[in-house]
């Protein structure tokens, strides 16, 4: 059996102009997790192009997501960004990743802290019934340059809460802050800086983290994971794994590329 599917879009919607998501079909023999990413792709030629992509669906959904940011000169997102409903797309038959609650010891709080289009595996995540299952309170915080690329604004301050299958759940245990750097916004400032500082955990009404009691997942650029790492190693906490759960996990994939 080959290692792609054949997949078809369905829908493109342009947030911004660096900033585009899209759903495609999905194979009824592609499985995945919740914060799990799978390789995505086009054909140029005889040739195929493909990245690692976090599902923004949930896994239990009819159709897959996408989150994307417009890269100039691309070799994949170049092309990517102009796709129309049916088109083809290539899909990865495996799913991977390491944003799994499996890879993290249980605690009471769950923070998911994104940067641009690291919010895409959380998206995927808050919508899974089990993991509100596992946490008093899931805490996801996106923080972006612009307010334009808050993406997916809407439907995490109010659509979600009226979803007829989670929407109680989500209404008494998700806490949604939206963050901007470089206008002004209600939450400004970079997510980094404000964990160091304490203000975040403030603005939510938090107690500072514990060992005992708070896990992290994050998932965003090099440079916010590399500082965040940091922050983690000052306040002791251990990363996880499939073979040892810690107190927080980053996307290691996206990372090492």
């Amino acid at each position: 059996m080959s290692n792609i599917r054949e997949c078809k879009i369905l829908s493109v919607y342009h947030w911004t102009e660096r900033l585009f998501s899209f759903t495609a079909t999905r194979d009824p023999g592609f499985r995945f997790v919740s914060g799990q990413f799978a390789m995505i792709g086009l054909r140029t030629g005889d040739a195929q192009i493909m990245r690692a992509y976090s599902m923004v669906s949930p896994s239990y959904a009819e159709t897959l997501e996408f989150l994307s940011i417009k890269v100039p000169d691309g070799p994949l997102t170049s092309r990517l960004k102009l796709i129309q409903p049916g088109d083809g797309l290539l899909l990865g038959a495996k799913s991977s990743g390491t944003l799994l609650t499996s890879n993290l010891i249980p605690g009471r709080r769950l923070y998911l802290v994104s940067t641009g289009t690291g919010l895409a595996p959380f998206m995927s995540i808050i919508r899974d019934p089990e993991v509100y299952d596992q946490h008093e309170h899931i805490v996801l915080i996106h923080n972006c340059r612009t307010v334009d690329e808050l993406a997916y604004r809407d439907l995490l301050t109010s659509d979600l809460r009226a979803d007829e299958w989670i929407g109680d759940v989500i209404a008494q245990k998700l806490i949604y802050l939206p963050m901007v750097s470089r206008e002004p916004f209600d939450h400004m400032g970079r997510v980094t800086d404000r964990m160091r500082d304490g203000s975040l955990f403030q603005t939510i009404a938090m107690p500072p983290p514990r060992l005992e009691d708070d896990r992290f997942m994050v998932c965003g650029s090099p440079l916010m994971l590399a500082d965040f790492c940091q922050i983690m190693d000052e306040w002791g906490f251990r990363e996880g794994n499939s073979s040892r759960p810690g107190q927080f996990v980053i996307e290691r994939a996206f990372v090492d590329k």
